[in-house]
């Protein structure tokens, strides 16, 4: 027998629990470059709903736009609809990366107040900076529909973390103010790490209302065949290698271990110290026990993880809200249940106390030396134990459908709203 309804909003429950949404995403990055949003669009798409995105030529990775992608502006890739707008690549120097942000922030502006279509809502991703979702406000605006911004990096916080500007600069206060107004607009913010709440309350000063939504694990999708490594003890360091990672603290650390030939500590990705990395490696000697390899994808770098004795997870701790993040490498690491070593403090650091598979160490070498040695006379079934508590948690915490269930059900309370 069938039902009458009469509340209107419990009729509006049940349509938004069965909707197909009509989803517009702004985001600088995508594939084929290594960001997790395409994993997120791709799966919006599985679940249904029609998912469009406005990103940049794909550069990040690269230095220069990715071969074969110079004149490419519309595509479909596995069922989204993609469009690329034109940006200036990232390049090696500081000027040609500030003119990568500047020119996807106007290219994505332009292009967007020419789109006719009708969307439900609009979701944009912030990695850095957070100036290339400005046009997601653009469209929601001109269209009467919800903004859902991800926060997964704080600005122009990031900009003083790394020390590319001074808090007391001019063009730190014109990006403070530019990134708070860009905050502002959006009808939610979600925020990656719970930390994230006190900076936009106690110091972009802005009474939003925030979620905490982890960003989705960034794991391969195909299997990978391990490294299999011909020394007994092996660190693993897979990502970004920047001013914040310490991964020239880990390299001073190996010079305990030059005596050793059972010892190798590896180094996978790409970033503005490596070519200091790389000269650490020649003047200490440590050819033979630190190995450096370019990024290369997912697969090829989760590769790496299966036989390592150790993921090494670090953040520098400073006075930053930045360095209380939770980083994507963090959860990716926990999906692979290996024993972490971790050089982290807070909302990471929590994180990965409460999974109880690590190793912590203090930032300095000596400290780093001596959580390794820890590490490698651990019995072999502890550090199982380890890896296990590490995949647990991950499983209850992060796990890829459980996080896409929970942004879902933010994409249809923000339209039911």
């Amino acid at each position: 027998m069938f039902q009458l309804y009469t509340d209107s909003s419990e009729i509006t429950s049940i349509l938004c629990n069965n909707l197909v949404m009509r989803i517009l995403v702004v985001c600088q990055y995508y594939y084929p470059e290594r960001i997790v949003i395409t994993s997120i669009c791709e799966d919006l798409v599985r679940r249904g709903h029609e998912v469009f995105v406005v990103t940049g030529q794909p550069n990040y990775g690269y230095g220069k736009i990715a071969p074969g992608y110079e004149n490419i502006h519309d595509e479909v890739i596995n069922g989204v609809k993609v469009h690329r707008c034109k940006l200036y690549p990232r390049g090696d120097s500081k000027i040609s990366l500030i003119r990568n942000y500047l020119s996807f922030n106007r290219s994505s502006k332009k292009y967007i107040k020419t789109v006719k279509e009708q969307f439900d809502l609009v979701y944009s991703m912030e990695l850095s900076p957070v100036i290339g979702v400005e046009a997601a406000n653009i469209y929601a605006k001109r269209h009467h529909v919800p903004h859902l911004l991800h926060c997964l990096d704080l600005w122009p916080e990031s900009v003083v973390a790394t020390g590319a500007f001074k808090k007391n600069s001019l063009a730190y206060h014109f990006l403070f103010h530019w990134s708070k107004k860009i905050y502002d607009r959006a009808t939610k913010i979600l925020v990656s790490s719970p930390s994230f709440e006190r900076y936009f309350n106690e110091t972009l000063r802005l009474k939003k209302q925030l979620l905490f939504v982890p960003q989705p694990p960034l794991v391969p999708k195909a299997t990978i065949q391990p490294v299999v490594y011909s020394t007994a003890y092996n660190f693993v360091y897979a990502g970004n290698v920047g001013s914040l990672q310490l991964v020239e603290n880990f390299v001073s650390a190996c010079q305990a271990f030059k005596h050793r030939n059972d010892f190798a500590f590896y180094i996978v990705g790409n970033g503005t110290r490596v070519p200091v990395v790389k000269e650490m490696i020649e003047k200490m000697g440590l050819k033979d026990i630190v190995h450096y390899h370019e990024m290369v994808s997912s697969e090829e770098a989760a590769a790496y993880y299966p036989n390592a004795t150790a993921l090494i997870v670090p953040l520098a701790n400073t006075q930053s809200p930045v360095s209380k993040t939770i980083p994507n490498k963090l959860i990716s690491s926990l999906y692979f249940g290996r024993p972490i070593l971790a050089c982290i403090k807070g909302d990471g650091g929590t994180v990965l106390h409460r999974a109880g598979g690590s190793v912590f160490a203090d930032e300095n070498p000596q400290d780093i030396a001596k959580a390794m040695e820890e590490m490698i006379e651990m019995p072999k079934d502890k550090l199982d134990k380890m890896g296990t508590n590490n995949k647990k948690y991950f499983l209850a915490n992060f796990e890829f459908g459980k996080v896409m269930d929970q942004i879902e059900s933010e994409f249809k309370e923000a339209i039911k709203g």
